[in-house]
């Protein structure tokens, strides 16, 4: 009997000292779904892809992301000027956090104690502290910002001027701009490497992804698209996921509906994959067997075996799906 009490206290202090993001990997192992004209999220069974629940949400549902424990799902109603909290375990909006006119795309702190959420109209980028669910401070940038994504130390934040046709690094620390670099036409969303050496960003009117070298905020190399089939002005690139090693970048084509496989170290097209209609978001699952794209135009998700880049299938999600998060 000591022995077991000794075993399970010994259990008990090694979970508390698991990281959050080991304690996150037992997730609900829903897939969460954004639909812009639904105003609802779509909650998926991680297994068989069936419906589980519709969440209510504000008015066009877009950008989403987990809190760092996992417990809520963030998700910006852009028509209601708000993000909407979802609670995990209820499946339900447990409150909303106004942030502005427009609201598009947000990245975490790596605490998750502010969020940064790119404001469409305004051509700022408002800084909001999640406790106490209020705008701390606003950030000028190029007009039309759209891609936010945070540096893994938190120092610095990468925010997409689409009009721009800029990439504007943000130091953090004040706030303050530090490097403005001139990108392709209409630049969109970011990934990076694991060591953010490099930061790709999508071109959505150019046809390419840029690379940026993450320590000198200079252009170190470009990846244009060509599926066969399609005019140029229908390749227009906007969502990317990479692999954690850093080896393989998956961009979503739009227009195009496809999505190129990109061997990172090389920058060559591996593959073109064909998947839904205006292919736009795309993640990876945990164990980064499947890909999963959100068709905007077909109104479904695409799911890929990343060992074969084959389609197994594609799921209905709701209408003009914009973004998937997958708990697992």
């Amino acid at each position: 009997m000591r022995l077991n009490s000794l075993s399970m206290a010994l259990a008990a202090s090694a979970l508390l000292l698991l990281p959050v993001s080991a304690v996150h990997a037992k997730g609900s192992g829903q897939i969460f779904v954004s639909s812009e004209n639904d105003n609802a999220v779509t909650v998926l069974d991680g297994k068989t892809y069936a419906v589980v629940k519709t969440i209510p949400t504000g008015e066009r549902p877009r950008d989403m992301r987990l809190s760092t424990d996992g417990q809520k799902l963030f998700v910006i109603a852009s028509n209601s000027e708000r993000v909407d909290v979802i609670d995990i375990a209820r499946l339900a909006v447990e409150r909303s956090i106004e942030v502005g006119e427009d609201p598009e795309m947000f990245a975490f702190s790596p605490d998750s104690k502010r969020f940064y959420v790119s404001m469409e109209e305004d051509a700022k980028v408002s800084v909001i502290d999640v406790a106490a669910g209020k705008k701390v401070a606003e950030i000028e940038v190029g007009e039309e910002p759209e891609g936010v994504m945070m540096s893994p130390d938190g120092k610095r934040l990468y925010v997409t001027s689409e009009v721009a046709n800029m990439v504007h690094v943000i130091d953090t620390a004040t706030n303050e701009i530090a490097a403005n670099i001139v990108v392709g036409n209409r630049p969109r969303r970011f990934a990076a490497t694991p060591d953010s050496s490099e930061i790709w960003v999508t071109n959505e009117l150019g046809g390419s992804v840029t690379i940026i070298d993450g320590r000198k905020n200079e252009i170190k190399g470009t990846v244009s698209f060509a599926p066969k089939g399609f005019r140029a002005d229908d390749v227009t690139p906007v969502g990317i996921a990479m692999t954690r090693d850093g080896k393989t970048a998956y961009v979503t084509l739009g227009r195009a509906n496809h999505v190129a496989v990109v061997d990172v170290a090389s920058r060559a097209v591996k593959e073109y994959v064909l998947v839904g209609q205006r292919a736009w978001g795309v993640t990876l699952s945990r164990d980064q067997s499947r890909l999963f794209v959100v068709n905007g135009l077909s109104d479904d998700m695409s799911i890929v075996d990343t060992r074969n880049n084959k389609v197994l299938r594609s799921v209905p999600v709701g209408r003009v799906p914009h973004t998937a998060v997958i708990d697992d």
